[in-house]
């Protein structure tokens, strides 16, 4: 740091020679005291053997011929006066060996993820952090990881930039426990320095005029005429101009989600049934006990625990449909994971509700509105979307009218619901409007046949039609 260090040990001598920076120091060790005695000339650093391992030590410093003082190492190395850059390389020196410095570092992101894209920063240098606050952001294939202060202190500075790819355990930045690890601001130079970098003004003085006749301009010669533009032949496409295009990096989970449902077309035999729902009397019970639901249970009711409990009924009745295909074997899951899709700024994320089959609709609606809450702020972990035996794809909340979802792997199918529409509807011989709902139920054909995946759907829309049946089971 600053400068070459050598020192060379005298064998068989009580008294060894420090050597810095070319010149010899001679360091006399008294045998009835335990402190050494240390000479330096001015401007010049020593490097004390005993005061190495413990830099809190008192160090007597003196010049040859004058007195001993007895000074900190601290107060010795700010009083050299080194340039600003040698001043934050002492500073960051002293602050580590006092265990001043910590290390944010990568935390563990899952088993089935080895690295990450640090996203962005979250902090700035020189900004105030406590302990376990986020100061930057790591991306992968699934979830988006906060990088934590390990300490209250000072941001000292970013070892990583945005964009790298990082491991657990590596090193993002450096956090000083105290206010003196910030990073001062270079001094700006003084108004003499800037008077004696500008060399002098020298003043010109102005030239004599000399009077000069007009001159008269000749006329230029008419210019040729330009060649009319050559007419692009009509078969030529005419392209956008590249200034009006941008070029942006997709994000790791983007890349992960259009990796997954390519795979899934490529290898499921894909194919879609539906059916339409009238939603009439599962809106009145909402609209019925919709108040006493969120007085007793502190959650509101809504239509997808209904959904939830219909597709809990259908797989029963239907186990294929929660079977799924693993070489020349058939999976019969005995238990139910319902997957919820959830879209978020950052991508498709999709959530599990573990054991549905257990659960009633007070249950159903906290587990779903917990887990929404995580995926939209990004706090949701790996374990929490890991798994699932059957997705639910609500496109009905964007205001989608009919789709064909696509089954999430390693599952065998899916139900799309979608946005609920008053529709002419014939009942008891009269036409009346109704809330109509189209849900699709998109299946790997190799595993279901046309008449399970029918008979699911209907049965869906049996107990959506009438919640009674749930009570009944029937």
């Amino acid at each position: 740091m600053f400068g070459v260090f050598r020192r060379r040990v005298v064998s068989g001598s009580s008294s060894a020679s420090v050597k810095i920076i070319g010149k010899s120091w001679r360091r006399t060790c008294p045998v009835a005291s335990t402190t050494a005695t240390c000479f330096t000339s001015e401007g010049e650093v020593l490097l004390h053997p005993r005061i190495v391992g413990n830099v809190r030590s008192i160090c007597h410093v003196a010049q040859p011929g004058g007195p001993v003082n007895l000074r900190p190492l601290r107060e010795v190395m700010t009083s050299l006066q080194p340039s600003v850059s040698i001043q934050m390389q002492t500073r960051m020196l002293i602050l580590f060996l006092e265990g001043d410095l910590v290390d944010a570092v990568v935390p563990f992101m899952g088993e089935s993820i080895s690295d990450g894209t640090l996203a962005t920063f979250l902090k700035k240098p020189g900004d105030r952090v406590e302990i376990d606050e986020p100061i930057a952001q790591v991306e992968t294939d699934k979830v988006t990881i906060d990088v934590a202060s390990p300490e209250a202190g000072i941001i000292q500075e970013f070892v990583a930039k945005e964009g790298d790819t990082v491991e657990p355990g590596t090193k993002v930045a450096i956090i000083s426990k105290s206010a003196e690890g910030a990073s001062p601001p270079p001094p700006s130079p003084s108004k003499k320095e800037e008077a004696v970098s500008q060399p002098p003004k020298v003043e010109e003085k102005p030239a004599p005029k000399v009077e000069t006749a007009p001159i008269i301009a000749k006329p230029k010669p008419s210019a040729l005429p330009s060649p009319s533009p050559s007419r692009t032949s009509p078969s030529e496409p005419q392209l956008p101009p590249k200034e009006r295009e941008r070029r942006v990096p997709m994000t790791r989970l983007r890349k992960r989600v259009a990796t997954r449902l390519k795979d899934s077309q490529n290898t499921f035999a894909l194919l879609t049934t539906f059916n339409e729902v009238d939603m009439t009397n599962l809106m009145k019970l909402r609209s019925e006990y919709k108040d006493a639901f969120l007085e007793k249970h502190g959650v509101k009711l809504g239509l997808m625990s209904g959904f939830v409990k219909a597709a809990v009924s259908g797989l029963q009745n239907q186990p294929i449909i929660n079977a799924v295909i693993d070489g020349d074997d058939i999976i019969y899951r005995d238990y139910i994971d319902i997957s919820i899709a959830v879209g978020t700024p950052k991508g498709l994320v999709v959530p599990v509700i573990r054991n549905a089959e257990k659960m009633n609709f007070a249950e159903i609606e906290k587990e779903i509105n917990s887990l929404a809450k995580k995926a939209t702020s990004g706090t949701i972990s790996i374990d929490e979307m890991a798994g699932g035996s059957f997705t639910i794809s609500n496109g009905g909340v964007y205001g989608s009218l009919l789709s064909t979802p696509i089954i999430n792997p390693p599952q065998s199918a899916i139900l799309g619901m979608h946005s609920i529409v008053s529709k002419p509807m014939v009942v008891g011989g009269n036409i009346v409007a109704r809330p109509m709902m189209y849900i699709a139920l998109t299946y790997d054909h190799r595993l279901i046949d046309g008449r399970e995946a029918v008979f699911f759907l209907r049965r869906i829309k049996d107990v959506v039609e009438d919640p009674r049946r749930l009570l009944l089971d029937i």
